[in-house]
């Protein structure tokens, strides 16, 4: 009998260090409301489902946050505006709760409750301008019904199934009171209480193999030697100050272990580095920590090995042993395809058509690639969900039950396919990267980032140089042990600020690759860190620390295109990459479109090859279902001519009309478009006679009924950059 094919699961939960170091409040509520919407959902899927394993990697600072809400001890904001009732509210607690109840996912989570939905169009369907002109019509009740709303819909499925209360609220719908908000919130502590235990539960029925990642989620490579990032980015602009700390890095991971092993009450041997950033000098730390083996991205492996993956990427199924020395370090490499299918694509379909998918391809690698050992399929634990129906319940009950009855097939942890004879496949050099791009193009390069090293940099400088404390217990990686005397303490504090400095979601929203309506907060959370290193130790705060390092841009725009792209005209996005390097506008910071259509429109993204412009139209619910029978799009592209395209959903190609001195012609040149979750379009460039250099305007009209409904922008067209067919593929955005 042939050996099966191994599959393994690894969910990677996290969320970035919200509680601010000066006030002890959270600044932004994603650790609570994952928590009980998918931390606890989970762990309960697994534990539910016969035959079901899976790998939980759980970041320490993720721990301590839920603990911290588990506990009652969490100061947040948003749960204070939560539980407070509405007759108690100041004018600005009303507007906070408008502004920010919203905050869910359109479609899966606000449109399949008929009372949210109809708070959300009372409130101007959410927009920050129409909520302020509006806050007046809400009564308490609608208030109140608000409050249920928001928290009860960022609950999980699996979750209402263990409570039957939070069911009934759902059934009850409006009319809420203050008692069943108490309830919602008493089932919630029950959640976040039920979490940790429910995790080691699942540990010790060997159900689910726990994993752990570097304290604060830093970047190890950068943190070990920032001109590790000029390898996999030659002509990356690196910061002013080199940053080379490889005692931070395994401060980060020891005490990230000793966490871990506090919490659960075992040590972890398995790792996924931050974002799967590896090097040479990370692994072997990460290995002198006493961690087994880690797990990355395939493109990583195919970087290291001579000859690539392979034909078929045979060589991706397999573990490997990276050795350094006298240290050794099982690797995984994780399938990005099959990964990526779950993060991206299998939200849209039905739930056994995606798992039919999915069992489909595995069954085609075994049979398709000799050898094949082992499929890891790694992913985040938490952000995919909010886009499946009842939170992907139904999809992961059906993936694992799928694969725990497949011929040929097994679902395993990391730990139990390696206890296994194990195969002696061995690298002793590894590419430098991470799971985006095999570089780190994300945290470091742009200037932004840059600017953020280099502050890191100089606090740490200035506290090692003021305190010899700071300086003793940061060169061995902090002592942790006991309360000690006041300075110790302090000094104890100076590091964690520093180290939490070093996380990597800071870097994540600076420079132009990432964009959120949260990302001056986390601004302003990355400066607070450094303030509080310089107040601890009574140093002055410089003042670079007092201005903002997130620049703020033209209306809208977020970023200009930073490669060529060439993405698939179907309406959908198939994985992270395929956008990640276009120009983008966030049309939310335009001026209002018109009447009722203002929300359609949420942003604008456009990039080019040699051949074609591409432009993607996304809306806050799928866009196809925010057209009505009828309605016509027309994008308008103006620079040596003026054109103009019309796309209805009922078509998927059209011609480009070109306006003359007669009018409107058709042109020659077809276009393709396809309306779905989004609105993707590949026009030629021919006729659009545009310069290297050269700039392009334009702007989209919603036609309903023969008029005009909306426009975006409202006053004036977009402006678009055309760099020209030689755009720099190393361009240090990606």
């Amino acid at each position: 009998m042939s050996t099966p094919l191994s599959v393994i699961f690894v969910w990677h939960m996290h969320q970035p260090w919200y509680k601010d170091p000066v006030k002890g409040e959270y600044a932004l509520p994603w650790t609570y409301l994952h928590a009980v919407k998918d931390y606890y959902d989970m762990a309960a899927i697994v534990d539910d489902t016969p035959g079901a394993r899976a790998v939980f990697n759980l970041v320490p600072s993720l721990l301590d946050q839920i603990l911290d809400y588990a506990a009652g001890t969490a100061v947040d904001p948003w749960l204070m505006r939560g539980r407070m009732a509405p007759a108690d509210m100041t004018e600005k607690d009303r507007l906070f709760v408008l502004e920010n109840f919203f905050s869910a996912n359109r479609q899966r989570l606000i449109e399949p409750n008929r009372r949210y939905l109809e708070l959300l169009h009372l409130a101007g369907d959410g927009t920050r301008v129409r909520s302020r002109e509006r806050h007046r019509l809400f009564s308490d009740q609608d208030l109140l019904d608000l409050q249920v709303w928001f928290f009860l819909a960022w609950t999980g499925e699996a979750a209402r199934r263990r409570y039957p209360e939070l069911k009934e609220l759902v059934r009850k719908g409006r009319h809420f009171t203050e008692d069943d908000k108490a309830l919602l919130f008493n089932r919630h502590a029950d959640i976040l209480n039920g979490i940790i235990p429910l995790y080691t539960k699942l540990q010790a029925e060997g159900k689910a193999e726990l994993a752990v990642s570097p304290y604060y989620h830093p970047i190890l490579p950068l943190l070990c030697d920032m001109k590790a990032a000029s390898t996999a980015m030659p002509r990356v602009n690196l910061p002013a100050a080199r940053f080379r700390h490889p005692e931070d890095a395994r401060s980060q991971i020891s005490r990230g272990i000793a966490r871990f092993r506090e919490i659960f009450g075992f040590a972890p041997v398995g790792m996924w580095p931050s974002e799967g950033s590896v090097s040479d000098e990370a692994l072997a730390i990460i290995a002198g920590c006493g961690i087994r083996w880690i797990a990355t991205d395939e493109e990583i492996l195919a970087r290291t090995l001579p000859g690539g993956l392979g034909p078929g990427r045979r060589d991706l199924y397999h573990p490997y042993t990276f050795r350094h020395g006298a240290r050794e370090l099982k690797a995984f490499f994780r399938d990005h395809l099959l990964s990526d299918l779950i993060g991206f694509t299998y939200s849209s379909w039905e739930p056994s058509r995606a798992v039919n998918d999915f069992m489909g391809r595995l069954r085609g690698i075994r049979d398709r690639v000799p050898g094949a050992r082992v499929v890891p399929v790694i992913l985040d634990g938490e952000n995919a969900w909010e886009y499946y129906p009842d939170n992907g319940y139904d999809f992961l009950r059906g993936l694992y039950g799928a694969t725990a009855a497949a011929q040929g097939i097994e679902a395993v942890t990391c730990s139990e396919l390696l206890a296994r004879e194990p195969e002696r496949r061995v690298i002793e050099h590894i590419h430098p990267g991470s799971w985006i791009n095999a570089d780190y193009g994300i945290w470091v390069g742009h200037p932004e980032e840059n600017q953020g090293w280099d502050y890191l940099e100089r606090a740490r400088e200035a506290a090692i140089t003021a305190s010899p404390l700071v300086a003793d217990l940061m060169a061995v990686g902090g002592e942790w042990e006991g309360e000690g005397t006041d300075a110790e303490r302090i000094a104890r504090l100076v590091c964690t600020s520093l180290y939490a400095a070093e996380g990597s979601d800071w870097f994540w929203w600076y420079g132009d690759d990432h964009f959120s309506a949260h990302s001056d907060r986390f601004d302003r959370l990355f400066r607070k860190h450094l303030m509080n290193v310089y107040r601890l130790l009574d140093l002055d705060v410089p003042r670079e620390l007092y201005e903002p390092i997130k620049k703020l841009t033209p209306a809208g725009l977020v970023r200009e295109p930073a490669a060529l792209i060439t993405p698939s005209i179907n309406g959908k996005v198939d994985d992270y990459f395929e956008w990640l390097a276009a120009g983008l506008f966030d049309l939310t910071k335009q001026a209002s479109a018109m009447h009722a259509a203002e929300s359609l429109l949420q942003s604008f993204f456009y990039g080019f090859d040699r051949d074609n412009l591409y432009i993607r139209l996304d809306s806050p619910s799928p866009f196809d279902r925010a057209l009505l029978e009828g309605d016509a799009l027309h994008l308008y592209l103006v620079a040596g001519s003026e054109c103009r395209l019309d796309m209805t959903s009922a078509a998927r190609t059209g011609e480009l009309m070109v306006k003359g001195a007669k009018g409107w012609k058709k042109d020659r040149a077809l276009c393709r478009w396809e309306i779905g979750r989004i609105c993707e379009v590949a026009v030629p460039l021919g006729p659009l006679g545009l310069e290297p250099k050269g700039k392009l305007f334009a702007y989209v009209t919603l036609v309903r009924e023969g008029e005009e409904f909306g426009r975006w922008p409202a006053d004036s067209p977009l402006v678009l950059t055309y760099v020209g067919p030689d755009l720099d593929m190393e361009n240090w955005l990606i």
